[in-house]
C-alpha cells in the first residue's frame, strides 16, 4: 500500500472517532507492506490525470494505482467508477 494510501485510511479512522495511536495500530494489524511514493510512483500518478479527472480520482486514488501499475498486481476499491475506466492495470471490486 501506497504510504499516500495508509495516510488516506488512518485520516478516515480517526475521523470514525478512532484516536491517532489506535488508527496506525489498525494500519500495522492489516501487517501490509507500506511504499513511498517515489519519483517514479509520482510520474506515473500524474500521467493517470487525464484519465480519471473526468470521474474525479483523487491523488491518493492514483497513487494506489500508479503503485498497481508498478507491481504489475489489480488495485482494489470500493469505487465503483475505477472499473468504468481504461487504466494500465486491472481493477478488483472489495464490495
Amino acid at each position: 500500500m501506497s504510504l499516500v494510501n495508509a495516510i488516506e485510511v488512518g485520516t478516515k479512522l480517526m475521523d470514525k472517532g478512532l484516536p491517532y495511536d489506535r488508527a496506525w495500530e489498525a494500519l500495522d494489524l492489516l501487517d501490509i507492506p507500506l511504499v513511498e511514493l517515489d519519483a517514479d510512483l509520482a510520474a506515473v500518478a500524474v500521467a493517470l490525470r487525464p484519465a480519471t479527472r473526468e470521474r474525479g480520482l483523487s491523488l491518493a486514488d492514483r497513487a494506489c494505482l500508479a503503485l498497481a501499475v508498478r507491481e504489475g498486481l489489480p488495485a482494489l476499491t470500493a469505487d465503483r467508477i475505477w472499473a468504468e475506466l481504461d487504466l494500465p492495470c486491472p481493477v478488483e471490486l472489495i464490495r
